[in-house]
């Protein structure tokens, strides 16, 4: 059963990981990776990646990206949502840290935002708007 906007938004609020896809190119599968994310209902969906990364990079080029999140207990879940780029600024540590906190332990985030400040390289920071969304709960059929 389709789940509804309220439903869909809390659900993709929650600290998932989600898979990323986007246009990889004439001859080319989707391109589909992991990736932490951020949302608030309403709002729009952001990432962060390596400014010199394939993702930025065919991000860039489609000037939009598919999120999907799942979940298999207490019920199988999924939001998939796709929308176009509105945004992509320089990340900084707070965004980092932002991000970090949302995946990682209280005690981890501050050695792991040290540690991705100084060995990641350059990140950005992506936002997209969410524009299409596909939905479902099969607990609910």
């Amino acid at each position: 059963m389709a789940l509804t906007r309220e439903e869909r938004e809390a659900f993709l609020a929650e600290p998932y990981v989600a898979a990323l896809a986007v246009d990889a190119g004439t001859g080319r599968a989707p391109l589909a990776v992991p990736i932490w994310y951020s949302y608030q209902p309403g709002g729009d969906v952001w990432i962060m990646t390596g400014r010199e990364s394939r993702k930025n990079d065919l991000i860039s080029k489609a000037g939009r990206f598919t999120l999907m999140i799942d979940r298999l207990e207490p019920t199988v879940r999924y939001v998939s949502v796709e929308g176009p780029v509105v945004r992509t600024a320089p990340a900084t540590i707070e965004a980092l840290r932002e991000i970090s906190a949302r995946y990682l332990p209280a005690e981890k985030v501050d050695g792991y935002v040290d540690f991705a400040w100084k060995n990641h390289g350059e990140q950005v920071v992506i936002h997209m708007r969410p524009e299409r969304w596909v939905s479902s709960d099969l607990g609910q059929v």
